[in-house]
């Protein structure tokens, strides 16, 4: 798969359920190659893995070019080990909204108690359906980016967001 991402992400609200809603649900891990100007990902989905490439965020976060190519999982755990230090660990729930599908990320270990959802869009001003769980829009805010969770875990920052999303 190639072309151009376009996405919104939020901050999911505390003790709304969203889990029950689920149509899927996976376990990932992923981690980062050392790039500048792109960012390279090796993510592992439950039985499936993936090399990606993402270009550099335009429209305030909105949109970039993306390249995903599946690989073998042997070829991702030794792919991993080319990373830079840090694995980013979460369960993905796929939920239905309108014609649009949420993937809301539950993340584990140093970034425990982040939940967030992302909606990707045909065209930056399509309009969807935000489910009630959906809280704060965290689009092109880059401490929300993976990949820079790796580096500056949620446990570090977590007390700098309301309430409602720690």
């Amino acid at each position: 798969m190639s072309g151009l991402e376009i996405e919104r992400k939020f901050l999911v609200k505390k003790g709304i359920d969203f889990k029950s809603r689920a149509y899927a649900s996976r376990h990932i891990r992923q981690a980062y190659m050392p790039c500048k100007g792109v960012t390279v990902r090796v993510r592992t989905s439950d039985d499936q893995a993936y090399l990606t490439i993402k270009g550099p965020s335009t429209n305030g976060g909105l949109s970039r070019y993306e390249f995903e190519k599946e690989i073998t999982l042997d070829e991702a755990e030794h792919l991993m080990q080319l990373c830079e230090p840090g694995i980013i660990d979460k369960h993905r729930y796929l939920i239905k909204s309108g014609d649009l599908k949420f993937e809301v990320d539950e993340f584990h270990g140093d970034n425990e108690g982040l939940v967030m959802a992302e909606v990707e869009l045909h065209y930056e001003d399509e309009a969807y359906e935000k489910p009630d769980f959906i809280g704060m829009e965290v689009t092109g805010d880059r401490r929300f980016y993976n990949s820079h969770l790796r580096r500056m875990p949620f446990i570090i920052w977590r007390a700098t967001l309301p309430e409602e999303y720690r």
